[in-house]
């Protein structure tokens, strides 16, 4: 599994800081005979059934890093990275395009980023998320992450007619560092629709329309009182007919500016969208999430 990690951060082109301190990690991990029984009993649990516990491997994970002394976020993270191989293999045997496990598995990457900002620590602090990755059930098709969903709700307009148990695609949108653009989500969109396509309800729709559904601080319908209009995440927004939204007293604010920090007279404003965020909540001004659905 070594030489494997290594080709895995090198193939991802982590920063030789990170992929010395990961490999260095998962040194000692296996030089603690408990702690590698551990991490490689997880593995083996996961390779024998991908519908498995993923808290139990995750808690076994935990239990390596205390065991080893490694950061419990760092053991999270090379966990996964070793179950990618197993998965690799799973998406060769189902036919479905390497590349697709490779931006896929790139969310490792964008994970660690923000633990590193975040939390300081080179690892993942959100290792609840990992399930769908893992059990082939979310894919990253293009700038976008997509999965099926159960809508949860009533909704008629314009013709279409969804209830609580229709079949929508949820998406995400990942901190890649790529732009937010028209292109680039129209582009998901026509992916996920041919991938995701075939597994829908045939007739769900009127017109062939598949329904896309979003729940993120991208979304909060408010920022058209304080974001340009030119602004890429003002325009994904109004994409979107905006079902629900709420004022979530800034819990959302990690997700922009990487940090925990609240007091916005010490959040960055080095970005045009960080300063309008900034100027709203010096204001007095609230930030929150939306839902919305839309259609392609």
């Amino acid at each position: 599994m070594r030489d494997y990690l290594i080709w895995f951060l090198g193939d991802f082109a982590y920063d030789p800081a990170d992929a010395a301190h990961l490999l260095a990690a998962y040194d000692t991990l296996m030089a603690n005979p408990e702690a590698k029984q551990q991490f490689e009993d997880a593995i083996a649990t996961y390779q024998a059934n991908i519908d498995c516990d993923y808290g139990a491997l995750t808690a076994q994970s935990k239990k390596a890093a205390r065991l080893s002394g490694v950061h419990n976020h760092t053991t999270d993270l090379l966990l996964f990275i070793c179950m990618s191989k197993h998965l690799r293999a799973l998406y060769a045997e189902r036919g479905i395009d390497d590349a697709i496990w490779h931006n896929s598995m790139s969310d490792l990457k964008y994970k660690l980023e923000e633990c590193k900002l975040v939390r300081g620590v080179r690892g993942m602090f959100v290792a609840f998320w990992m399930p769908g990755w893992f059990k082939m059930t979310r894919f990253a098709l293009g700038r976008l992450q997509f999965e099926i969903v159960d809508f949860g709700r009533e909704y008629q307009k314009d013709g279409i007619s969804l209830g609580k148990e229709s079949k929508v695609l949820n998406m995400h949108i990942p901190r890649s560092g790529r732009p937010l653009s028209k292109e680039l989500y129209e582009d998901s969109f026509a992916r996920a629709k041919a991938f995701f396509g075939p597994q829908l309800p045939e007739g769900q729709c009127t017109g062939g329309k598949v329904p896309f559904v979003c729940h993120s601080w991208l979304l909060y319908p408010r920022m058209n009182e304080f974001v340009s209009e030119k602004s890429n995440v003002r325009k994904f927004m109004e994409e979107f007919d905006i079902l629900s939204w709420d004022d979530s007293d800034g819990e959302s604010l990690w997700c922009l500016f990487d940090t925990n920090e609240r007091n916005p007279d010490r959040l960055p404003t080095d970005t045009t969208l960080r300063r309008a965020f900034v100027e709203r909540l010096k204001s007095g001004g609230r930030v929150g999430w939306g839902y919305g659905i839309l259609f392609r």
